[in-house]
């Protein structure tokens, strides 16, 4: 993606804030006019006060000098505060942005997205971007109405010294053009190091159990600091490239301000000017190269900004691949059959893990679904809330084709119950509500009974108002499922999803968790995913997926006595 593109969308981002802006902009040109008046009134100063020895100007000038500061200052104020204030408007609207698109996105996009990195998108990147904006981008456009000012001022004070200074400016320019590129490249090598940096923390303190367990403290710290040195040099070498290009813009400028001093000198001794006149020149070209100086210092973070853009940017570019169809319908409530017709899925296109699913879930009825992993199971249930969608044939609910059926109303109806459980570091309460916070106090203590944790939730310090820990590390494994339990019953979907909801159990958790479970799945249409098969001997018709197809399908009797698949998945745990 082209500068002139990236700016043009962050442009777009500051289109609401416009009114603002100009006011904004409308203080800076005032700014930049004191500063040229600041130059321009040397003059007087020193030909009406110092040489002629005028009275009634020295009574004046001091008045009028303090009369442009106060100017000057007020107009600073409102300037940098509306610009800063407004960055940080629009950086707070892109990250907001960007949070409500990362979860438009599909499950595929968190399987090969690490999570550090787009921490480091909506955190560091919208920082840089928010530099850029607010501060270097806007610098650029004060310095720039300040060079302007001030060239004004030297040309009319001496249009023919303006005219040899300004040969020496298109020089200034040169090294930051050419420290730009640098920058540029610095800077992308940077944010992809810190979004490695971000995603290690992430990994190793979410896990620091295993880390310790394993006894790796030290090769995760080596990893960890390996990656730091990485972005230690990084940084060094764009401080390196930063510090060299502010000497050679001091050179350059004292090459123009030697020649202004030589030429202007000997205008004043032939006097062709007045000193007064000379000193104010010379004011306005050491006040010019200033601001010139100032775009070169800024060169790096505008840079920065510009590489945290692309990034950012192409985050937002990346489609959600499953939404909802222009003349999608709300599903009313689920209440006859799911029928899979030769139903076929590949991962993005790949391989196919379904091959022709052929199968029809009646309302009220329990699906157990076994199956040596990889074999499909769990791709088979993903499809029912549409986290992926099929490759070939039709998912129908009541007859209607998931795809043609809005999204939000459509999940509204399934609820899910997995091996990994998802909870929030917040209280209890606000976990079994997680969807309907609102829901009354006498439906939520009703969830936690059903689910068997009522018990031990008032035995915590503060009952439902426990703040839980991240991932309820707080709570015991089976602690943690029957919150996700209690969760899924408040919710009071027609169609449940347990997808190895005991097998991370112990025996005494999962009795526990099992009783909640046949809470649930009370007069729901379920879908049981268990390796354990003593969990499912109850289900009204069990399936064995191997390879992507149907191999089995029956009771658990009806199944032993065939002697197959199932009856060897069976010996093999019952032996061991």
């Amino acid at each position: 993606m082209s500068n002139k593109e990236l700016i043009k969308r962050i442009f777009v981002l500051v289109k609401p804030y416009r009114k603002t802006l100009m006011i904004a902009m409308v203080s800076m040109v005032i700014v930049s006019a004191m500063g040229s008046a600041q130059a321009y009134i040397i003059k007087p100063l020193i030909d009406k006060i110092f040489i002629t020895k005028d009275e009634r100007m020295l009574n004046l000038l001091p008045f009028a000098l303090i009369g442009v500061f106060l100017i000057k200052g007020v107009f600073y104020y409102t300037y940098t505060s509306l610009m800063d204030t407004t960055g940080q408007r629009i950086i707070s609207d892109l990250r907001k942005r960007l949070f409500a698109h990362i979860h438009d996105l599909p499950i595929s996009f968190f399987h090969n997205t690490p999570t550090g990195e787009l921490i480091s998108r909506i955190i560091n990147d919208a920082t840089l971007i928010q530099t850029a904006v607010s501060r270097s981008l806007i610098g650029v456009m004060k310095d720039l109405f300040q060079i302007f000012g001030l060239l004004g001022v030297v040309f009319y004070l001496n249009w023919r010294l303006a005219a040899i200074s300004m040969i020496f400016l298109p020089l200034a320019v040169v090294p930051v053009v050419k420290f730009g590129k640098k920058f540029r490249q610095l800077s992308t090598n940077n944010q992809q190091t810190v979004a490695q940096v971000s995603n290690i923390l992430h990994e190793t303190i979410t896990g620091h159990r295993i880390v310790k367990a394993f006894g790796m403290e030290e090769y995760e710290t080596n990893r960890f600091s390996l990656m730091i040195d990485r972005l230690f040099a990084i940084i060094v070498k764009d401080i390196k490239i930063n510090s060299l290009q502010h000497p050679i813009m001091e050179f350059l400028g004292g090459i123009g301000i030697g020649a202004v001093i030589w030429y202007g000198g000997h205008q004043v001794i032939a006097d062709q000017s007045t000193p007064g006149a000379f000193l104010a020149f010379l004011t306005a070209m050491v006040m010019i190269y200033e601001p010139i100086k100032g775009v070169s210092n800024i060169n790096s973070p505008v840079q920065q900004g510009l590489a945290a853009a692309a990034r950012v940017f192409g985050l937002l570019e990346i489609k959600p691949a499953i939404v909802d169809n222009p003349n999608a319908q709300d599903m009313p409530p689920f209440h006859r059959e799911i029928a899979f017709q030769s139903v076929s899925f590949g991962y993005g296109g790949g391989e196919l893990v379904l091959k022709g699913i052929d199968l029809i879930v009646k309302a009220g009825e329990v699906l157990a679904l076994v199956g040596t992993s990889g074999g499909g199971k769990t791709s088979l249930v993903n499809l029912l809330p549409r986290f992926f969608d099929v490759s070939s044939g039709k998912l129908l609910i009541d007859g209607s084709d998931v795809r043609e059926i809005r999204i939000k109303s459509l999940r509204a109806q399934i609820a899910i119950v997995s091996q990994q459980t998802i909870l929030f570091n917040d209280t209890v309460r606000n976990n079994i509500a997680y969807g309907d916070p609102n829901r009354p106090e006498e439906e939520i203590i009703a969830a936690a009974k059903a689910a068997h944790a009522y018990d031990f939730i008032m035995q915590l310090p503060d009952q439902f108002e426990t703040i839980i820990g991240e991932s309820g590390s707080r709570l015991s494994g089976g602690q943690q499922q029957r919150i996700s339990i209690a969760r899924a019953l408040l919710k009071n979907a027609p169609i449940l999803i347990l997808d190895e909801a005991t097998s991370a159990l112990d025996t005494e958790s999962e009795r526990e968790v099992q009783k909640a479970l046949e809470n649930l799945m009370q007069n729901r249409t379920t879908f049981v995913i268990a390796h354990r098969l003593s969990t499912i001997k109850n289900a009204h018709r069990i399936l064995v997926i191997n390879q992507g197809r149907i191999a089995e399908e029956g009771s658990h009797e009806q199944l032993l006595t065939a002697n197959k698949f199932y009856t060897t998945l069976y010996k093999m745990q019952f032996n061991s």
